[in-house]
């Protein structure tokens, strides 16, 4: 595998060994042993989740203040721009964002670190992405970050005369300013 920097450096993209030839192709997606070598991350997943969604649907920006969960995202199924907002206060990269291409033809992966927001756009017909957390979803302590706040100044490939489509708590959801951080 090969592992590229982000603007954050704790936020990793992970770009699988795809083997691949006539019948098809192969690639490992989680080797916790190269993972933690490649990345010096050391993750343990409790939960995996799958969703599908179609053009122009926004998930997130979310993440939970308690029970902060790290991911590991990719894509089996089209394409979305995947981005990560540092929430951590102390962080000298608190309030910037890293994003990346997530599709089923780049294989790429994710690594968002606990103590970020994290969203996607899909930017295909539809997508189907996969996470694996590092804690459980507890609803009680999720929280979202405006998608669109412009002290953060994400470049989503949105079409201005047509939004994405948000779930109403995404949409009124509070600016950096005003949201919950980490210490």
């Amino acid at each position: 595998m090969r592992i590229v920097d982000t603007e954050i450096p704790d936020v990793k993209i992970i770009e699988p060994a795809v083997f691949g030839d006539a019948r098809g192709f192969f690639f490992e997606s989680f080797n916790e042993k190269k993972f933690a070598d490649a990345t010096g991350v050391t993750a343990r997943f409790v939960q995996d989740n799958h969703s599908r969604s179609a053009r122009g649907v926004m998930r997130g920006l979310h993440y939970q203040i308690q029970q902060a969960q790290g991911k590991l995202v990719r894509v089996v199924s089209g394409e979305v721009f995947d981005v990560v907002v540092d929430m951590r206060r102390s962080s000298p990269t608190f309030g910037r964002h890293a994003c990346a291409t997530l599709s089923e033809e780049n294989k790429r992966m994710l690594w968002v670190p606990e103590g970020f927001a994290h969203g996607f756009l899909v930017t295909s017909d539809s997508a189907e992405f996969l996470y694996k957390t590092t804690d459980y979803y507890a609803p009680q302590f999720e929280r979202s970050l405006r998608w669109n706040d412009p002290a953060i100044g994400i470049p989503w490939p949105v079409d201005v005369a047509t939004p994405p489509q948000l779930k109403a708590a995404d949409a009124s959801a509070p600016l950096l300013a005003d949201a919950e951080t980490f210490a």
